[in-house]
């Protein structure tokens, strides 16, 4: 087992990899730009190194000061969260190479599954369904309309490289083929370098649904079943639960078969999540597969009773996976992420906080990095908090979700209580009648005034 891991990130997730090397017994240090000194996952380190400046490209994406973090602190082990360098193949070869253990998957099984083209193409060769589309990306505006003609409108383009909705646009018809092409490719080269797409058919309505994956060095891989990931606004999830409502026994288990098929194509280990749309009628395709531990992890391990990041550092430490093949669900739980951004306007919201008092009560888990009088720095992301709801089955698990909304507490700055729990007491959501398609209609209601609870 590692003796000191370095925790190559910032915020909640930070101190979330902080709480399981606590628990196995593992030093750890903390690296941060001079924007988060104050923040709780450099406190609660054994040890903290400053990096750089708040910019990301000098500090979190900064590999020469986080490996020389590692060296002088006398880390054996990186682990990356999620976001900044989590998914960068070429850091986790560096590592290797400075003879650092990286807490993650092969830099190969990144490379691949990094590429959607690539990935999509591995998902047909491993029987895995896909939606139709092109099999590698897109040579011109001429070569999508061809395959655009071939599956039909609408589709859907989006960026090889990248995801998280850049680089990605919805056709509904072909006049405007070629202008959202060169627009979606540009888009794509700014954020991630490389300007490919590829094109596949867009599905009208469907549910995002996503299986947790774990792979061991010893060939092995499981599926510790799905998150429903619906609820989202310009691609970014909003609200997360486990299990799905809309899957049945027989339909979990054609899906959590499909999701290590591909895992073990693959030559994958550690954790990773592989994401399907699934339409109404009950079909499934792959849309893409992300290497890493995910945001919205803590609803799998309430669910499953197991702890995510430790197995992740477990079996980068070399150790088996004793897990059943495919863990059963118990209860239900749902995660609402709590940003600091206005709760109409969607625009973020820096600044001190001035009173920060989470909610408890039996059912609730809150993973934050905050605190009172912490200050919001402006060069994140927005996310202060997620909170977590635990109960028997969803009814109850929406019921203690509506209430820890309403005992939260955030002055000073605005945040996104407010949507949530507008959410919840929508009566779509409610009865599980959701799918990636719902915030559209949901915003364009008329606002309903919410009474309780605080937010900012």
């Amino acid at each position: 087992m590692f003796k000191k891991i370095l925790v190559a990130n910032r915020g909640e997730i930070a101190l979330r990899v902080i709480h399981a090397c606590r628990e196995l017994g593992i030093k750890t240090v903390a690296v941060h730009s001079t924007a988060d000194a104050d923040s709780l996952h450099v406190a609660y380190a054994d040890e903290a190194v400053c990096i750089g400046p708040p910019p990301s490209a000098d500090s979190y994406l900064n590999v020469t000061s986080i490996i020389s973090a590692a060296e002088i602190t006398g880390a054996d082990a990186v682990h990356p969260g999620y976001g900044f360098l989590a998914e960068n193949a070429a850091f986790a070869e560096v590592l290797e190479e400075c003879q650092l253990e990286w807490i993650g998957p092969p830099p190969d099984s990144i490379r691949l599954m990094g590429d959607k083209s690539k990935a999509r193409r591995t998902a047909a060769e491993a029987g895995v369904p896909v939606l139709p589309g092109s099999r590698e990306p897109l040579a011109d505006a001429a070569d999508a309309a061809r395959v655009a003609a071939e599956v039909g409108f609408p589709v859907i383009l989006k960026a090889s490289a990248g995801g998280g909705g850049r680089g990605m646009r919805i056709v509904q018809e072909a006049g405007v083929l070629a202008s959202q092409f060169e627009t979606a490719s540009q888009e794509a080269l700014k954020a991630f370098g490389d300007g490919s797409i590829y094109l596949e058919r867009f599905l009208m309505d469907p549910r995002h649904i996503e299986f947790q994956i774990f792979g061991d060095k010893y060939g092995r891989v499981i599926h510790l079943g799905e998150r429903e990931c619906s609820i989202q606004r310009r691609h970014q999830k909003l609200i997360e639960e486990a299990p799905s409502p809309a899957l049945t026994e027989e339909l979990r288990q054609r899906m959590g078969e499909a999701a290590v098929q591909l895992a073990a194509a693959a030559g994958y280990t550690n954790a990773g999540t592989v994401e399907f749309l699934l339409d109404r009628d009950g079909s499934f395709y792959f849309m893409e597969m992300n290497t890493r531990i995910q945001v919205e992890h803590p609803v799998t391990e309430v669910v499953t009773g197991t702890d995510l990041v430790k197995l992740q550092i477990q079996v980068a430490a070399g150790e088996r996976l004793i897990l059943p093949d495919a863990l059963v669900a118990r209860g239900h739980a749902i995660e609402c992420r709590i940003n600091a951004e206005n709760a109409e306007t969607f625009n973020p919201s820096p600044g001190r906080i001035e009173t920060f008092h989470p909610p408890g009560g039996p059912g609730i888990r809150v993973d934050t990095h905050v605190y009172e009088d912490y200050f919001i720095p402006p060069h994140y992301d927005s996310l202060i908090a997620k909170l977590i709801s635990y109960g028997r089955d969803r009814e109850e698990a929406v019921a203690r979700m509506e209430r820890a909304l309403d005992f939260f507490v955030v002055d000073g700055v605005d945040t996104s209580i407010p949507l949530h729990q507008k959410i919840m007491r929508d009566s779509r959501f409610r009865a599980g009648n959701i799918s990636t398609h719902f915030m559209e209609r949901f915003l364009h209601k008329t606002p309903t005034k919410v009474t309780s609870g605080a937010g900012g």
